[in-house]
């Protein structure tokens, strides 16, 4: 997909979230549940990442736009841990009232709960409500310093007649990442080693030392540089399409691995019980900050990120979508845990 195809792609989406039936033009006042309206106070946007990752810096120009446009104080607050699941225990113990939400991925809900970790002590489809999907970021898959292979088909060889001697860093068990390495090696028989991190920031540093031979990470800016300049191998993606930045790497669907091409879905969620009509003007916000063409939308289309714009009931049936699809995966045994760096 070239750079013109990801723009192109973006107004189609865009134009079709024009014609929603948001709650008007502009700022709209809800109420919470004890009656005042909203916002009354500052918003806090719970990112369930370590700082330095794509979605931090996504949710930082975010919060800086939903602020100028609900014309209340927005902050971010990294509360990383346990692929996600730290984070979205906070939000889902917060006040439902439309003032604290997090910023994360679909797997804090649809993965990590699934794999029963301790750490996960929330009921994904009863505690947490979906808000508003905001973008969709392809996935790549890179060899580092460490890798002395060519390309994706060495890297198969390499584990399978080594087993267990390829390690594949993600930024968290139960994140998209690992996803695809497992579904990679389910399809393969390649026994590979998960190394975990606790974020995409601290596992990119290791990459470039050559911590472990390959790792999957957000496509963003900083990730592509490392490409070009050669500190990175690019492998393959996950995406619908080849990337216009990448034009020789083959997305995973086209090397035979269709079930591993997948794509991090976010998005902003907050507490159960926030009411609906705070929760309609929160994704309406959010709609406005991506079809403005201001700041946000600019820097998801320079990092080849979609906007994922739509309605609440939409990103609520996605979530459960994507919880399911995973419950199968679980139930199959294809998923596991890992080696902590």
């Amino acid at each position: 997909m070239t750079a013109a195809d990801f723009r192109a792609a973006r107004r189609r989406v865009l134009l079709a979230a024009a014609v929603l039936p948001l709650a008007g033009a502009g700022p709209s006042a809800s109420a919470t549940s004890d009656g005042r309206a909203w916002p009354a106070r500052a918003i806090r946007m719970v990112v369930v990442y370590p700082p330095g990752g794509v979605s931090d810096t996504i949710a930082r120009i975010l919060a800086e736009e939903l602020s100028r446009d609900l014309g209340v104080p927005a902050w971010v607050e990294n509360k990383g841990g346990a692929g996600g699941s730290v984070g979205m225990e906070a939000v889902a113990r917060a006040a439902p009232d439309g003032h604290t939400l997090a910023f994360s991925a679909l797997t804090p809900l649809t993965l990590n709960p699934l794999l029963s970790r301790p750490s996960a002590q929330y009921d994904p489809l009863r505690e947490i409500a979906p808000i508003a999907a905001v973008m969709r970021t392809p996935v790549l898959v890179a060899g580092t310093p460490a890798f002395t292979g060519r390309d994706f088909a060495d890297l198969v060889d390499q584990a399978r007649r080594k087993p267990g001697a390829i390690r594949w860093a993600s930024s968290g068990i139960a994140t998209t990442g690992h996803m695809v390495m497992a579904q990679v090696a389910a399809a393969s028989g390649a026994r590979i080693t998960h190394v975990p991190y606790h974020g995409g920031g601290p596992q990119l540093n290791d990459a470039l030392g050559g911590r472990f031979e390959v790792l999957s990470t957000n496509v963003a800016a900083l990730q592509l540089d490392y490409v070009r300049t050669g500190r990175l191998k690019a492998l393959a993606v996950g995406a619908p399409a080849r990337l216009g930045a990448l034009p020789e790497v083959p997305t995973l669907d086209e090397l035979g691995y269709p079930q591993a091409n997948l794509m991090s879905l976010f998005g902003l969620f907050a507490p159960a019980g926030t009411p609906r009509a705070v929760q309609e003007s929160i994704n309406a916000a959010v709609h406005r900050v991506l079809v403005g063409g201001g700041p946000l939308a600019e820097r998801l289309e320079r990092a080849y990120n979609l906007s994922a714009v739509g309605s609440v009931d939409e990103f609520r049936a996605a979530v459960r979508g994507d919880y399911e699809a995973n419950r199968r995966v679980v139930e199959a045994g294809s998923l596991g845990g890992g080696q902590t760096p």
